[in-house]
């Protein structure tokens, strides 16, 4: 499974070098030195959270309230790891460390639809993501200068539409359409009033209406098959 888990990781790997050379651009177009940027996508490794913190600073903003808006968009981790963490064994250290792999794409892969996670295809999924993601950062830090103006290249729009490609796949779950709706009502309603991540923690409570709800579970009223 770790060897399918890079497979798989590989397209998405793709996607996350690309976004991430746009951070290393704008990143330094802000002011960062390359180091910094660099070190922020090693330890971070965090699309929404990096990207929401550089808007907040190349804006002027404090960097207490950049490192809030980070962890408010970051949020949705909670309820991945509270999901997650009944699929890793061992103690709290070696759970808080594996638990480091978590990222969208490779969470969502993992899922096997009864509440469970495959760990390793996990791994596997998330280490091309990771070097990518690195690996774009540098890239774009130490050549800003020559790519420019990421805009002109549709580079800003490649995030959302990866986040996106992840809703689409989740949508045939139970009462998943009803939460991706409400989420997207709250989201949409608090834009305007509240700081940057306020709208993904709130939107994330929508998730809520999914508990109790077992994704493959059988008809009560259907007949058991022998096995073959």
């Amino acid at each position: 499974m770790f060897r399918r888990g890079i497979r798989l990781g590989l397209p998405y790997g793709a996607v996350s070098g690309v976004l991430s050379l746009s951070f290393g651009v704008l990143a330094v177009q802000a002011g960062f030195t390359t180091l910094q940027a660099i070190v922020t996508s090693a330890l971070v490794f965090g699309g929404s959270a990096q990207f929401a913190a550089l808007t907040i600073v190349s804006a002027g903003g404090a960097i207490p309230a950049a490192l809030t808006a980070a962890t408010l968009m970051h949020s949705r981790f909670l309820a991945m790891g509270i999901a997650f963490a009944p699929s890793l064994p061992g103690g709290p250290l070696r759970r808080a460390v594996e638990g480091q792999a978590v990222v969208d794409a490779s969470w969502a892969l993992a899922n096997k639809g009864d509440g469970t996670f495959d760990r390793m295809l996990l791994f596997g999924t998330t280490i091309p993501q990771y070097v990518a993601w690195l690996a774009g950062t540098i890239v774009g830090a130490l050549a800003g200068d020559l790519l420019g103006d990421v805009e002109r290249y549709g580079l800003d729009a490649l995030f959302p539409t990866f986040f996106v490609g992840i809703l689409l796949a989740e949508l045939g779950r139970p009462r998943a359409r009803v939460a991706a709706a409400l989420g997207a009502v709250l989201a949409l309603a608090l834009v305007p009033f509240t700081a940057p991540g306020v709208p993904v923690l709130v939107a994330a409570a929508a998730a809520l209406i999914g508990l109790g709800v077992a994704p493959d579970a059988p008809d009560a009223g259907a007949p058991e098959q022998e096995p073959a």
